[in-house]
């Protein structure tokens, strides 16, 4: 059963400063890709508000003190769209938003995928599609038997839900009743190696409407959909999902890949791929943050 979440408490001025975050982890994301001259640009774009409501409203963290052991746990599943999740963990206060500059260096702590061994708070080093389900059903498991209260958030990707070991998780965390298990599907549409469209740089859905939903309720879960892009649904979507039942959530967001820059938005080509100097000015002066593309060029 699909439910629709109840409205959120979230006023006006809260709604906006959180939109005003997504913005700029949009806006570090296109800079460090750039930088980098490679990265993950579509599904950290569309990430943008799940990874904002996540750590700046709904989980319990504390940045100062990222091994604190009652927090919240949280797995990137879907690790490809790290930078996302850098760019969020650097507004959030996790270290210096300087630090995004370096993404993907040999040196880096900041790598195309997350490694827990290099930054504070990573909960799993994520990539390996399918993965990051199991071990947040394992995390859950483990904060039951040793009586904490913490919760556990799994970020996937619709594509990655493809995966067997995927639904191996669900049967197993609806089984044991983890109603501290959220999961979230970054349900964008598209993925870069999917099923082909009518035309060459078409594709088709990993998914039909409503296949997910109706898959993950089949395996015992709770369902709740949102639209992954209108902030005070997002949150009140991850509001209804800590609340329990007994069983875990998955939230399923509706989103577009490549959100905010209009001619990334549905392609699937800018899953992986470096904008050029004038495609880098392009995005960032639709982002609100506008750069001299000669300057860029001459870089």
């Amino acid at each position: 059963m699909t439910l629709e979440p109840a409205v959120t408490s979230l006023d006006g001025a809260e709604a906006r400063r959180l939109e005003e975050i997504a913005r700029r982890v949009r806006v570090e994301v296109v800079r460090a890709v750039h930088r980098a001259r490679g990265g993950h640009l579509g599904g950290s774009l569309s990430e943008a508000e799940l990874l904002t409501a996540l750590f700046f409203r709904v989980m319990a963290v504390r940045p100062d003190e990222p091994d604190w052991r009652d927090r919240d746990r949280f797995v990137l599943s879907k690790g490809h769209a790290s930078i996302g999740l850098y760019a969020t963990m650097a507004l959030r206060g996790y270290f210096p938003v300087e630090e995004l500059g370096t993404f993907d260096a040999l040196d880096s702590r900041l790598q195309g995928h997350p490694d827990m061994t290099r930054l504070p708070m990573l909960d799993m080093s994520s990539g390996s599609l399918g993965m990051g389900i199991s071990a947040g059903v394992g995390m859950a498991l483990g904060a039951r038997l040793t009586g904490r209260t913490c919760r556990t958030f799994v970020l996937l990707g619709d594509g990655e839900c493809q995966e067997g070991e995927v639904w191996e998780a669900a049967f197993v965390a609806a089984r044991y009743g983890l109603e501290r298990l959220i999961a979230i599907v970054d349900h964008n549409k598209l993925q870069q190696y999917g099923w082909p469209g009518d035309q060459p740089d078409r594709r088709l859905p990993p998914e039909w409407p409503g296949e997910l939903a109706a898959r993950w309720s089949a395996f015992g879960w709770r369902v709740l959909e949102t639209d992954g892009h209108a902030m005070a649904q997002v949150v009140a979507a991850l509001d209804a999902a800590t609340r329990g039942e007994g069983r875990p959530t998955v939230v399923i967001a509706h989103t577009v890949k490549g959100r905010g820059v209009s001619f990334m938005e549905g392609r699937y080509a800018w899953h992986t791929r470096a904008p050029t100097p004038q495609e880098y000015a392009a995005a960032m002066a639709e982002l609100g943050e506008p750069v001299a593309a000669e300057a860029e060029v001459a870089r």
